[in-house]
């Protein structure tokens, strides 16, 4: 979820609440990065399980946000192919990994009956888009890293700067009926911001002179753009399902879904892109090197 979704509180009572609540965001932000690097730094099974975690996280907040029949088993079923297609994955078996969550999320959809089953199947499939992504990138012949790296950075960069440049520019909406809070002004600073940090990261950390600067910087707004797409979809997920947030599992920020909406949708774009050039087993480095 974008920074620019909640809103600062006005002069008077409510300020300090909404600077506290600032305040609270930022703190579990710097503590979620630095534990998504130390798990990037780490590589293997933490990174793996690192991501796991975190799909499993969203195939509760997501099947909890949607109801329906039979949701202990689903959620049995969805943490299931979450796990097993970040093993494939990990190993390098990227399309295998996507095919078991295809399948799981069928079954998913199945269980739930005829009124959810679609929705049900979507959250299963989401959630394993993001892991078998991650996964398939760090773990990838070369680049694995600096792939992962330049997602960081811009995510992040995009996030953070279209919450400033909104607030600073200010401006029309985006899409005020799914997400009051975004302007075009910020989603123009976010998009060019997030490139240009995905630029300096990744020339950063491959060697000099081996990356294309024009691929990257395209890929780099294609990717922002995505990101903020991946915002506006979650956005408009919780509206359908009349919810602020999809969990409170962190504090200032709702649930894991909040956080990693735009990560997912970027992470998936990076390893089609990745794969489609190069292949699975070598998806970083067809994404950075052109």
């Amino acid at each position: 979820m974008s920074a620019g979704d909640q809103p600062l509180a006005g002069p008077g009572p409510g300020r300090s609440g909404g600077l506290m609540d600032l305040g609270l965001r930022l703190v579990s932000a710097v503590v979620l990065a630095a534990l998504a690097l130390g798990a990037l730094w780490a590589g293997g099974w933490l990174f793996a399980a690192f991501w796991l975690v975190a799909g499993v996280a969203i195939v509760w907040e997501w099947q909890h946000l949607v109801g329906g029949q039979a949701l202990n088993l689903r959620l049995v079923v969805g943490a299931a192919t979450i796990a097993v297609s970040a093993g494939l994955a990990s190993l390098g078996q990227g399309e295998v990994g996507l095919a078991l969550v295809m399948a799981g999320s069928l079954l998913c959809a199945w269980l739930a009956g005829r009124d959810k089953a679609l929705w049900s199947g979507a959250g299963v499939f989401y959630a394993g888009a993001l892991v078998v992504s991650v996964c398939l990138l760090r773990n990838s012949l070369f680049h694995g890293a600096a792939a992962i790296l330049w997602l960081f950075a811009v995510v992040w960069g995009t996030d953070i700067m279209a919450y400033f440049g909104g607030r600073l520019i200010g401006g029309p909406k985006l899409w005020p009926r799914v997400s009051p809070g975004k302007t075009w002004s910020g989603f123009c600073v976010g998009v060019v911001s997030g490139a240009a940090a995905g630029c300096a990261v990744a020339l950063y950390a491959t060697t000099p002179g081996e990356l294309s600067l024009l691929p990257l910087v395209v890929l780099g707004l294609l990717a922002a753009m995505v990101s903020q797409g991946g915002d506006l979809f979650e956005s408009a997920i919780k509206r359908r399902f009349g919810a602020k947030d999809s969990g409170r599992v962190i504090p200032g920020h709702g649930g894991v879904m909040d956080r990693l909406d735009g990560f997912i949708f970027a992470a998936a774009f990076a390893a089609l892109i990745g794969t489609a050039h190069k292949g699975a087993v070598a998806a970083a480095h067809g994404l950075l090197v052109w």
